[in-house]
C-alpha cells in the first residue's frame, strides 16, 4: 500500500484546506495507506499554536489535529518556521518540532508527498 506525506502550508483561519487535508488523510487511513508524517510549514504552523479559544460554532482545529494523532500519525512543526514567525515551540501539543532535513527525509522515503496550500 501506498505511504504519503503530507504539509501544510496555510494558516488556521483557511477552514477549506485544512479539512481537505483531515479528509484526506481519513480517507487514506481508511483505504488501508500510511500516512507517514503530516508536516506543518510557512503559515501552517500557526496550528500548533496554544492560543486558540473558537467559539462552539467553528471549526474546532484542535480537536481535528488530536483525533489523527490519535490515529498514530506523525504531526511535525518545522522548527525553523515556528521560530522566524515567533511560535513558541516549547508546548506544541500534538506535534512535535522537526527541522527540514527531517521532513525531507520522510518525504523522499515515501510514494507520494502531497501539498496543501
Amino acid at each position: 500500500m501506498p505511504r504519503f506525506v503530507l504539509s501544510l502550508h496555510t494558516p488556521p483561519s483557511d477552514h477549506d484546506t485544512t479539512q481537505r487535508l483531515v479528509s484526506f488523510a481519513q480517507a487514506c487511513l481508511a483505504q488501508g495507506h500510511t500516512i507517514d508524517a503530516i508536516f506543518l510549514y510557512q503559515q501552517g504552523i500557526y496550528h500548533a499554536s496554544n492560543n486558540f479559544d473558537l467559539p462552539s460554532d467553528e471549526l474546532q482545529i484542535t480537536e481535528l489535529w488530536q483525533q489523527l494523532a490519535d490515529q498514530n500519525i506523525n504531526l511535525m512543526l518545522c522548527v525553523t518556521a515556528a521560530e522566524k514567525r515567533g511560535l513558541a515551540i516549547k508546548n506544541t501539543s500534538v506535534f512535535a518540532v522537526a527541522g527540514l532535513a527531517e521532513f525531507a527525509m520522510l518525504a523522499s522515503d515515501a510514494d507520494k508527498w502531497i501539498q496543501f496550500k
